[in-house]
């Protein structure tokens, strides 16, 4: 899993490395971008990048884990756990016996995250993270002392894994928010940086 901590670091070096809006030459005119990513935007998009990573062909999840300092300690996604193949574990989220099925095996994105951390703790952290977390991840976040959950969606709310979990939260004190995007799509174009004008600079 440490290229999912190097995944954190490529992200803040991408974040740092888009320019301002700068003309170099005899005449200098600088001003800041007023359409970059807003943190919150940042590490929600952190999270469901992360995603990608997953080999679960039914739900891919991601979450990523930030610090006072608005810095990336952790990010993780769902998949099987280190050392057990996932060629030979199961997917399918349907058998005859529950041990047939992915459900016993995998590890979610909020154990993987805090698993991968890349501090001496999250305590006192925020995740952010795709779907609201099951009964098992929210005793996973409470015991690592994270104080605040920011979900995308909350699409199996009346379950009671789920319930049992904002029970858990409500009591632990931990604060969970929905997100709310300023913006529903995020475009990482590779070709973009080729695209831009050269500039000399003096």
């Amino acid at each position: 899993m440490q290229s999912v901590i190097s995944l954190a670091k490529c992200c803040l070096l991408m974040h740092a490395f888009f320019p301002i809006n700068c003309r170099f030459g005899n005449e200098i005119s600088c001003k800041k971008r007023d359409d970059y990513l807003e943190w919150p935007e940042y590490f929600m998009a952190v999270a469901f990048l992360s995603a990608q990573r997953s080999k679960d062909p039914s739900s891919q999840v991601g979450a990523c884990i930030v610090n006072s300092e608005n810095k990336i300690v952790g990010i993780g996604y769902n998949g099987m756990p280190n050392g057990c193949s996932d060629d030979v574990l199961p997917w399918t989220r349907t058998a005859a016996h529950r041990l047939d099925t992915k459900y016993p095996y995998v590890c979610h994105a909020e154990l993987n995250a805090i698993m991968n951390k890349n501090s001496a703790d999250v305590k006192g952290c925020s995740m952010y993270v795709a779907l609201f977390p099951c009964n098992e991840c929210a005793k996973l976040i409470i015991q690592a002392g994270i104080k605040e959950v920011i979900f995308m969606s909350d699409k199996y709310h009346d379950t009671t894994e789920m319930t049992a979990a904002r029970r858990m939260f409500d009591l632990a004190g931990i604060i969970y928010r929905e997100f709310k995007p300023k913006c529903n799509k995020i475009i990482i174009d590779f070709d973009s940086i080729n695209s831009r004008p050269s500039q000399k600079l003096l």
